[in-house]
This record gives C-alpha cells, structure tokens and sequence, in this order.
C-alpha cells in the first residue's frame, strides 16, 4: 500500500481503518485530502487485500470541518465550485457508496458541511456525546453538497432537513441520535473502544451479507414495492449460496458462534 500525506490508511484483520489526520486544520477537505481518501477507498475494494469492513474517523479533536476553504479560490471570479464537487468529492461518495464491504463512521468531533456527508455516509454512525453535526454552507452564502440533500431528508425527514441545512445552527450528537440520524452517542471515554467493538464485529462477520444488507437499504430508498423484493430474491440467492451461510446454518444448528470467514 502507498503512503499518504493527508491520511493515516491500515488494514488490520480484515478492517480498514481510515483515519483524516490534518489534525491542526480540523481535518479539512483539501484536493490532497479527497485525493488520498479515494486511493485508499479503491484499496479497500480490491479483494487481494481482504478487506471485510471499513472505518472512518478523524485524528485530533474533529471529524471533519468540511471543505478547506484556505485553499478554494474564492477569490477569483470565474470560480467553478461545481466542478470541484464533480472531479474530487463525487468519486470518493460514489466508490464508497459501491463498496461490498460495511462502513462504520467514528465521528470524534465536529462534522461539518461535506465533512458531515462523509460521516452520514456510513453504515453505522458512532459520535462521541461532545460531538456535533453542522450544516455550515448556509453559513457563508452556499448550499449544501456532497450528498447533503440527498441523505439528510432521507434519515430525519424534510421539516428537521430543511430547518438544519437552512439554519446553520450546531446539532449535538445526543440529538442527532434521538432524531434518528446516527446510530449512537456515547460517552467521549468510551467512541474508541465502543467504535473498535463494533467495526471488528463487522470484519468478523459474513462479510457478502452485510455488503448485500448495505446495498439492498441504497435501492430501497428509490425502488418500488415489487422491484425491492426482487432485489432480495436475487440478492438471497447469492448469500444462500456462501459459505458463510453454510457456517451461519451448522452453527445455530450445533449451538456455537459462527465463525465467518467473508466467503
């Protein structure tokens, strides 16, 4: 694997741990930053490098504060920032949206604009209590992008999704959970270990499942009745036929934990 100057990347047992590490610039999004991360996201795709589950987090005291603002050129006014969503922010969302493995957000900070679509990207999002989530575009006169209004009316509803993104205003992860927009808060001195929990469960467990269950929720969202259960039929019998499922079945029927292997 390739050496990256934005970002920590390992592989460990099976788990991919993706790590922002622009700690004194709050991790912000710069053109090195997406550039890594999607280098990193293709490793995570390739099955020589058995990458069964993926986790995200953010070194020092944030997640992610959302697009390097330093660096954009808004001083110039031909500026395109359109075209910079489409060549370095859309690869990223969309190869990760394609992976075939879980995703597990550790979101130790503040997650703000594209910052917070990277979070809200995940399977499963865990926040440390003093986190919080912000909709900041408004904030200096831009809408919000990287997926935002795609995924948050989805999770929360239009009134919460409007009110967030039209507002600008800090949401503490405590209420995030309680609206349904990430999966837990937890006390600060426990995200580390109760996020490694949950992503080893996810690198130990029946890794096809999973990248169906992550896909069949994506097409749910636009998919009518009957083509959703079509959807499952086909992605039941591609499960049915793993052998993880074989190891799933012989364990519940001899009464011991499955050991998967992502096969």
């Amino acid at each position: 694997m390739a050496g990256y100057d934005n970002i920590l990347f390992t592989i460990d047992d099976g788990l991919a741990t993706i790590t922002l590490n622009q700690p004194d610039k709050l991790n912000a999004l710069s053109a090195g930053m997406l550039k890594d991360m999607l280098d990193a996201i293709r490793e995570v795709s390739m099955p020589s490098n058995g990458v069964r589950a993926l986790m995200i987090t953010g070194a020092g005291r944030a997640f992610c504060s959302g697009a390097d603002l330093a660096v954009d050129a808004f001083g110039d006014e031909n500026r395109d920032l359109g075209e910079g969503l489409i060549h370095g922010y859309h690869p990223v969302l969309l190869e990760m949206s394609a992976l075939n493995v879980p995703v597990i957000s550790i979101v130790n900070g503040v997650a703000a604009g594209a910052g917070m679509s990277v979070a809200l990207s995940a399977d499963i999002v865990v926040a440390a209590k003093s986190a919080y989530f912000l909709q900041a575009f408004v904030n200096i006169g831009l809408v919000p992008d990287a997926g935002s209004t795609y995924i948050l009316p989805r999770l929360i509803g239009t009134a919460r999704a409007r009110a967030l993104m039209m507002l600008g205003e800090r949401l503490p992860a405590e209420t995030a959970q309680e609206w349904g927009l990430i999966f837990e808060a937890v006390d600060d001195d426990k995200l580390e270990s109760r996020g490694s929990e949950l992503a080893t469960k996810l690198a130990k467990g029946p890794t096809k499942a999973l990248g169906g269950i992550r896909h069949l929720v994506a097409q749910s969202l636009t998919n009518g009745y009957a083509e959703q259960l079509h959807q499952e039929s086909q992605t039941q019998r591609d499960a049915g036929r793993s052998d993880d499922c074989v190891e799933g079945v012989m364990a519940f029927l001899q009464k011991r934990p499955a050991n998967f292997q992502g096969k």
